[in-house]
């Protein structure tokens, strides 16, 4: 994990995590990602429903968890399922992340 910081130049480095800081600073995408954790996989369908959001709203709030590299999207026929990246949650505030900060 301390590679990735140390090959990666610093600027890009922040730029990666402000990027994922910014898509959880909202407390509609935190909801995204608990119900997407609760479920392990969920519809748009149903997101859309439990969380009392229009589907254009809900779909601004997916593609920045989406581009922040937070979850991932699989289309079945005419329905995108959600589910969490693993990897890049585990590492938000791993040793990677907090190894930039340490004195």
């Amino acid at each position: 994990m301390k590679s990735n910081v140390a090959t990666r130049p610093l600027t890009e480095t922040f730029e990666h995590y402000e990027k994922r800081f910014k898509a959880l600073a909202d407390k509609r995408r935190l909801h995204i990602l608990h119900e997407i954790t609760t479920y392990g996989e969920v519809c748009v369908c149903d997101l859309a429903a439990k969380l009392e959001l229009p589907q254009s709203k809900l779909s601004y709030h997916l593609k920045l968890l989406l581009d922040a590299n937070l979850i991932v999207k699989e289309t079945r026929g005419t329905w995108s399922y959600y589910s969490l990246h693993n990897e890049a949650i585990n590492h938000l505030l791993s040793e990677e992340l907090c190894c930039l900060f340490r004195g």
